[in-house]
């Protein structure tokens, strides 16, 4: 898609315009996600617990609960909170401006109104100083022309994503959205062991961490910009772990496109691909050559791990 419908397709998401309604609605997509981690069985790299764009906004998937399911969508476009059962049983809770307090008692009780009854450990994770979920007063906001269009954008990183998944052929994972981080992100693997990750995250245990890093991998996504972090605004981004030597360095495309050191990490500024007259071909080229740079310093079996033709991009 290129040209002037690719670019409005494409929504502006400044942070300062909605950084309160950011941090609120991460804190709501933790408390749906750590249902998920609750209730899904463990998948290597914690592939059970993150949440996936859908037509209408973020969802669990299908989650089981004793011999049935349940799933949870956030609706980014009549701006609800919808529980299913199997049973047909259904429980909806407006999105608007309340506090994660709040949110948090009214979810845990719908949920119980619809006979599911869950644990789950409530205070946020990857956080420096996270407020357990009863007591959090500060994070109230909620601007729903904001949340659409960080829904929406969700819905063009993801579209792009899944292209470029579909090159490789080794194990990856899904596209998916990671509330802890709160980013979209896939990632690749060449079945080696990983050397034993450092740990050291905030609000992340280290034995976490190294279930995620168990194996060598190069990871790419989006996220909507960390408050106070070395990249404040919406960005795509990649990486690989273990990181080879020569990354920083290493030639990639489009040219707006930067290492940052402090991060160690690939960037592209959401801006630069937004105001592009190809933002998909920009995209995507930001995965790939990212992608090759790393997989070729750390010397991945390439021929063995890819489709031999990209036709159907």
């Amino acid at each position: 898609m290129t040209g002037s419908a690719a670019k409005s397709a494409w929504p502006p998401l400044p942070l300062a315009e909605w950084q309160d309604t950011r941090d609120t609605l991460h804190m709501w997509t933790q408390i749906v996600g750590k249902t998920r981690l609750a209730l899904a069985p463990m998948v290597n790299h914690w592939w059970n617990v993150p949440l996936y764009v859908s037509a209408r906004g973020l969802t669990t998937s299908r989650m089981p609960y004793e011999t049935s399911g349940v799933s949870v969508e956030f609706d980014f476009i009549d701006h609800t909170l919808v529980a299913r059962r199997d049973d047909g049983r259904t429980w909806t809770m407006a999105l608007g401006p309340r506090s994660v307090a709040d949110f948090y008692r009214s979810y845990m009780s719908g949920l119980r109104s619809i006979g599911i009854d869950v644990r789950i450990w409530p205070v946020p994770v990857e956080l420096a100083s996270p407020i357990p979920f009863a007591e959090d007063e500060t994070h109230a906001s909620y601007d729903a022309e904001a949340v659409q269009r960080f829904w929406r954008t969700l819905a063009q990183a993801d579209r792009v994503l899944q292209i470029f998944r579909g090159r490789f052929v080794g194990k990856s994972s899904p596209v998916h959205f990671f509330w802890g981080s709160f980013d979209l992100a896939c990632t690749r693997f060449n079945g080696a062991l990983a050397p034993r990750h450092p740990g050291g995250v905030p609000g992340f245990p280290d034995w976490a961490v190294r279930e995620a890093y168990s194996h060598s991998c190069i990871s790419a996504g989006w996220w909507p910009g960390t408050p106070g972090g070395p990249v404040a605004e919406p960005a795509f981004y990649a990486y690989a772990y273990p990181e080879p030597e020569g990354c920083p360095t290493a030639p990639i495309r489009p040219a707006a496109g930067h290492y940052n050191a402090q991060m160690h990490e690939w960037v592209l500024r959401y801006d630069a691909v937004r105001n592009s007259t190809d933002p998909d071909g920009d995209t995507l080229d930001f995965f790939q050559s990212t992608y090759e740079a790393a997989a070729n310093l750390a010397g991945w079996n390439r021929a063995a791990l890819e489709r031999k033709t990209a036709a159907t991009d």
